[in-house]
């Protein structure tokens, strides 16, 4: 069985992150949808907010599993069974992150790749950061999540 993991914050989980997953679907058998935690980080959402919400867009999708960590990566990506990690980018500067990610990580588990989908061209500005910068100041951001 083909397992990928695609983790991040998520905060939130935006129309980009979810035409990545689409886009990734069906090259695997499992994708598990690992929202990273971080207590030093002030997230807009709990984590286990932001997992319910992301199992409820993917509960009629039977490949799709959404799991909290609070540990590396990688070390989830084992636990899961991934085989892979998969990622999308917006930017160079996004490319160049990943880049660095996926050679610490192929350190650490060198039985783990690292895949990159480059965000579809009108999406690539949108980020959960941005995201988050609309609605602290009022603005309507539902046209950016699923």
């Amino acid at each position: 069985m083909k397992i990928a993991a695609f983790c991040g914050s998520f905060d939130p989980y935006t129309i980009g992150h979810d035409d990545i997953l689409r886009r990734f679907l069906p090259l695997f058998d499992k994708i598990v949808i690992g929202v990273g935690y971080n207590e030093r980080k002030q997230s807009m959402l709990s984590a286990d907010e932001r997992v319910e919400q992301i199992s409820r867009i993917y509960k009629q999708q039977s490949k799709v599993e959404v799991q909290k960590y609070t540990d590396l990566t990688i070390d989830f990506s084992h636990r899961v069974g991934a085989k892979f990690l998969i990622k999308g980018v917006r930017s160079a500067k996004d490319f160049e992150y990943e880049r660095e990610q996926a050679e610490i990580n192929k350190l650490l588990a060198p039985d783990i790749e690292t895949i990159v989908l480059f965000a579809s061209p009108e999406k690539a500005a949108i980020s959960s950061s941005m995201v988050r910068e609309l609605k602290h100041f009022g603005r309507d951001i539902t046209q950016l999540l699923p």
